[in-house]
């Protein structure tokens, strides 16, 4: 099971495949110690193995596929950055925003040896960090941003971009990032818009209910996949946003009249 202290997480020890999608409300560093994971945030998708290093952005949804190795585990090492730490470090620098920078969901990192070499540091400083040792925590915090800012000083545009997500295209977000299992109140977020303004717009832009437009999709991807693709229903009903396949199969044949794998 995970191990969390307070802002470090070090991560599953595991022999089986695991998977799964979440919503980033952190900036984070992150560094895989043995295994390999794959990251998608829709439109980008990358595998990162053992010493890569990344940074995952905040306010974005991200899928995860963590996969052990034959003779190794799946292993991982994160470091938040949270929003305090944040707002000191721009008070200290006396840093003014001057645009927003556009970058994807997470960064890969791993041609900065010097990120990997502070992230393999925070395995030795475990035993501290577990007996809780703020002092330390909150210094390492501030190392790992200088060092993000030496490796490139644009992560400032980044990082220090504390402001909430502003109102963007409904519709092409949600084409976008219908796959995802999340809560409505998260797209809602994530558009710009209170719940109640999200359901609202939805419904005129899709004459549907978030929910009902949200399942047809998945189910319509689904069909294409496994009609076209020759996608086996096992191998989709996840990444389609169902949280399990029995329930993607009900729904698949109340749809379309036919079970997923009555079909291909």
């Amino acid at each position: 099971m995970a191990e969390t202290i307070k802002y470090i997480n070090y991560s599953c020890h595991f022999n089986s495949f695991r998977e799964g999608e979440q919503f980033v409300s952190q900036h984070s560093l992150g560094m895989i110690v043995s295994g390999e994971m794959e990251l998608n945030d829709g439109t980008l998708r990358r595998t990162f193995k053992k010493g890569d290093v990344y940074l995952a952005r905040k306010n974005h949804l991200l899928k995860f596929e963590k996969k052990p190795l034959e003779k190794e585990e799946f292993k991982s090492l994160s470091i938040l950055l949270d929003d305090e730490l944040l707002r000191e470090a721009i008070v200290h620098e006396g840093f003014v925003l001057k645009e927003k920078l556009e970058t994807p969901s997470f960064i890969e990192l791993s041609q900065a040896p010097h990120l990997r070499y502070f992230m393999e540091s925070l395995l030795q400083y475990r035993q501290l960090l577990e007996n809780n040792a703020p002092e330390l925590l909150k210094l390492k915090q501030h190392e790992a941003l200088q060092l993000l800012f030496a490796y490139d000083k644009q992560l400032k545009q980044v990082l220090f971009d504390l402001s909430a997500p502003h109102k963007i295209n409904l519709e092409a977000f949600m084409q976008k990032n219908y796959h995802f299992n999340v809560k409505l109140e998260r797209f809602a977020f994530l558009t710009g818009r209170s719940l109640a303004t999200f359901k609202r717009d939805f419904q005129k832009i899709f004459q549907l209910s978030p929910r009902t437009w949200l399942q047809k999709r998945r189910l319509k991807q689904a069909h294409y996949l496994i009609t076209h693709g020759k996608s086996r229903p096992s191998d989709i009903y996840i990444e389609l946003g169902f949280e399990n396949l029995s329930h993607f199969s009900f729904a698949f044949k109340k749809e379309f009249g036919v079970a997923p794998s009555q079909l291909g």
